[in-house]
């Protein structure tokens, strides 16, 4: 009886080897052959992903997707694994993703049912409302004070569907003009090309935190729609799909995301040591609570 448990025991063993030791696919068979995975950074999508003064990327969606790398250098074992910066826009993120030429993006890309037909996300690690930032002189108090106005936005957003779609504006005329990046389309608004940049309420923050007169900017109080923000990865990749899910989830668990929430929207943040004064909303706190990839 002893030796037939025994056997059993080592038929089990070898069983839970094999299992153990799935054959790698995906993103992370590429990265192991290639001994390098790619990120992609926002160059002005304050604080997520952003410039800092040695035009290197930080911001808190590269501090979570750092969290990633390391799972990834720990379930590969490689310690030494190249970790390759590639800027790209909300234009060209989902392409280059696609293409393989990033594995995982890192900014501040809303998780949409849309989007879910061509990628994948990771755990809402933010949530926004969709408004609009106006000058306080312009004497803009909602946004269906912008008919008859010009509005910007940055290309490959979400914001201008999500404005003529809003019960307020969906009659309202107004020409959008475009901005490559967040700074300039703001840029485009404070030198009056346009009367409201309409955006994310933590970017339009940003953006104003960081101009030379930021007591000349308010956000409007209306919402568009509400949205989670998360990494994106290749779609139908589960291997690097669960992976991520790992590794962000034990950040939001473990409490480690409260501090490094804290390090980019109540402190003061690189480069000019500004601090965005944004406490994490009920919406966000759910978020971390419970750790989910839901689209809107």
């Amino acid at each position: 009886m002893k030796r037939s448990r025994f056997v059993i025991a080592l038929a089990l063993a070898g069983l839970a080897t094999a299992v153990g030791a799935q054959e790698l696919t995906g993103t992370l068979k590429k990265v192991k052959e290639l001994g390098a995975i790619t990120v992609g950074y926002r160059e002005s999508s304050i604080p997520f992903s952003y410039l800092d003064d040695r035009q290197q990327p930080i911001g808190y969606a590269m501090d979570l997707c750092m969290k990633i790398v390391d799972a990834v250098k720990a379930e590969l074992k490689l310690p030494n694994l190249q970790v390759k910066l590639q800027p790209v826009t909300s234009s060209n993120r989902i392409p280059l993703l696609a293409n393989g030429t990033i594995d995982l993006e890192c900014g501040s890309t809303t998780n949409s049912v849309q989007r879910q037909q061509q990628v994948a996300f990771g755990p809402t690690y933010f949530v926004i409302n969709v408004t609009a930032a106006v000058k306080k002189s312009s004497n803009i108090g909602s946004l269906a004070d912008l008919n008859g106005k010009t509005i910007s936005t940055t290309s490959g957003t979400t914001s201008v569907p999500l404005f003529k779609a809003y019960k307020r504006t969906e009659t309202a005329n107004v020409k959008e003009i475009y901005g490559k990046d967040h700074a300039e389309s703001f840029l485009l608004m404070a030198d009056d090309r346009a009367a409201a940049f309409v955006m994310d309420d933590i970017l339009l923050a940003g953006q104003i935190a960081n101009s030379k007169t930021p007591s000349a900017f308010r956000i409007l109080d209306e919402s568009l729609r509400q949205e989670p923000y998360s990494m994106m990865l290749r779609k139908d990749d589960p291997q690097f799909k669960a992976l991520v899910d790992r590794a962000v989830g034990a950040v939001m668990k473990s409490g480690e995301i409260d501090r490094i929430y804290a390090k980019w929207f109540t402190s003061p943040i690189p480069p000019k040591g500004i601090n965005l004064n944004f406490p994490k909303t009920p919406a966000i706190e759910e978020a971390f609570r419970n750790p989910n990839d839901k689209g809107v």
